[in-house]
């Protein structure tokens, strides 16, 4: 997708202007790129830093109804993304993946067995299958052996869907460039451009090569999450969003063994806490609090959350002694969520989406990674009607039309990748895991070659996610990428050890487990 000069070519095609200008490279972007390039639009899609560096590398790793929503009364956002949920795990097979979760039922919990398993029923109705069911104590024990027992009666069996958020966010971009989107990272929107009162595109910079240029588009879309309102101060748009923290945990499997994924409602504060199975970790997550830090600062997990998900942690897997210190890392991302009712908490805050049209400028606020499409389809209606031009817009399309099917360890990469696996050629040694995790070299040099490597975290952090999963960020593992990153990308030694410093003062900041 992105070979040897593309950025030149970017540039070369910025010259002649674009339909629609597509501000921000998450997965919101991603989706509207897509669906825009299947009507026939001329896309281009900037993104300040790397693609998927903000929410859509930090999130959940979920692909969910929301069953949380029911409880809030929120019915159509429930149904919405469980039909959404369906939808990507038919679409995007192996990357986004069915997960069972556990519920555990204790005495004297609220809300009660047959309110669950009202909530349950509606659930599986949205999603037009049965599979939810209850398990007695002996039953829900024999699943999840180190939880604790004192008191449980039972638990449910749900389910909901598992995915690679940074991977899905590639792959959507990637089908997008298939229908002739354009996409480049590390291109920063300095200022909006402004003809007869309209957004009529952007003026830019190269955070690569540093050469400033302009993007006139006929239509400008600002998906860029967290930093939506700052985007729209240039049209004088008066702030919307409530910037949200979730962190989570990553434990080695061994330390936190769950073989399927558990809800569970902090003994605090009943807010719903998971643990999940992921690439051969467990995830544990996710707080949910005011981000009062700026947010060109990289998020990361305060102590006082770390204290928070350990303490739930401890409550209800007891005899497993669980630590901050036990974790491989941890991580923390900020949801745009649009601000609500005054006094409202912060999981009161709804997930729903709002597109706002300023001077010419169709700014996606709010919104969730499950419904990325929906909120494309809404985008591109104004899109269409800013343009004059009738867009054909079908949820009933795949969402990837370029599908994959294969088995076994090399069907896990081809679901990462898609129809590029095929261009993974494997050369000696490739074959060779990173560490303990299930990435090979071949990954490493398929995403140098071909996926707009810029840094070393793209690759470790995103391109794959070995800086998660493997201890102090896979350190012990660079010996064994620092060729492929000097011969495919051109580093020299100083070029080499800059990165590595910068890398590890990144994610010994940001990623090292937090104690308090």
């Amino acid at each position: 997708m992105w070979t040897e000069g593309w950025r030149s070519r970017f540039r070369a095609a910025a010259e002649t202007g674009f339909d629609l200008l597509i501000i921000g490279g998450g997965i919101t972007g991603a989706g509207i790129a897509l669906e825009g390039a299947r009507t026939g639009l001329r896309v281009a899609l900037i993104e300040q830093n790397d693609f998927a560096s903000g929410t859509s590398s930090w999130s959940s790793k979920l692909v969910h109804g929301g069953l949380r929503y029911l409880a809030s009364g929120d019915w159509r956002l429930t149904r919405e993304s469980v039909q959404e949920r369906q939808r990507l795990m038919h679409d995007v097979p192996g990357l986004v993946a069915p997960l069972d979760f556990m519920l555990p039922a204790y005495a004297g919990d609220k809300p009660g067995r047959l309110a669950l398993r009202a909530a349950l029923a509606a659930y599986d109705l949205m999603a037009g299958q049965w599979v939810s069911r209850y398990l007695n104590r002996a039953g829900f024990a024999e699943h999840m052996p180190y939880l604790r027992t004192e008191a449980l009666k039972g638990g449910f069996v749900y389910r909901d869907a598992l995915t690679d958020d940074v991977r899905l966010t590639l792959r959507v971009l990637a089908e997008a460039a298939s229908y002739g989107a354009q996409a480049a990272n590390y291109v920063r929107a300095t200022e909006l451009i402004i003809d007869n009162d309209r957004v009529a595109g952007a003026q830019v910079v190269d955070r690569v090569s540093g050469a400033s240029f302009s993007i006139r588009a006929g239509c400008v879309v600002n998906a860029t999450g967290p930093w939506s309102d700052r985007l729209r101060a240039g049209v004088n748009g008066a702030p919307q969003l409530r910037p949200l923290r979730g962190s989570h945990f990553v434990f080695p499997f061994h330390v936190l063994p769950v073989a399927r994924a558990i809800t569970l409602f902090h003994p605090d504060d009943r807010r719903p806490l998971f643990a999940i199975p992921w690439q051969g970790a467990t995830v544990l997550g996710t707080t949910d609090l005011d981000h009062e830090s700026s947010i060109d600062e990289v998020p990361r997990m305060s102590a006082a959350e770390s204290d928070y998900l350990i303490a739930a942690a401890r409550h209800y897997f007891p005899a497993l002694d669980l630590r901050a210190h036990k974790a491989v890392s941890s991580y923390a991302g900020v949801r745009p969520v649009l601000r609500g009712e005054p006094g409202a908490s912060a999981s009161q805050e709804s997930r729903e989406s709002a597109i706002i049209v300023e001077r010419g400028l169709i700014s996606v606020m709010g919104g969730k990674l499950t419904t990325f499409r929906v909120t494309a389809h809404e985008a591109l209606t104004q899109v269409g009607t800013a343009l004059g031009r009738g867009l054909r817009l079908s949820r009933k399309d795949p969402i990837i039309q370029h599908r994959v099917t294969a088995t076994g360890a090399a069907g896990e990469r081809a679901h990462r990748y898609g129809p590029a696996y095929a261009a993974m050629a494997p050369m000696p040694g490739d074959d060779r895991r990173l560490g303990a995790s299930d990435y090979i070299i071949a990954e490493l040099r398929f995403a140098l070659l071909h996926e707009a490597v810029e840094h070393l975290d793209d690759l470790l952090l995103r391109r794959t996610r070995i800086g998660l999963l493997l201890t102090d960020g896979g350190v012990d593992v660079l010996d064994l990428i620092r060729p492929m990153c000097t011969g495919l990308l051109g580093w020299d030694d100083e070029r080499w050890q800059t990165e590595v410093v910068r890398y590890r003062d990144h994610w010994r900041a940001v990623h090292a487990p937090v104690r308090s």
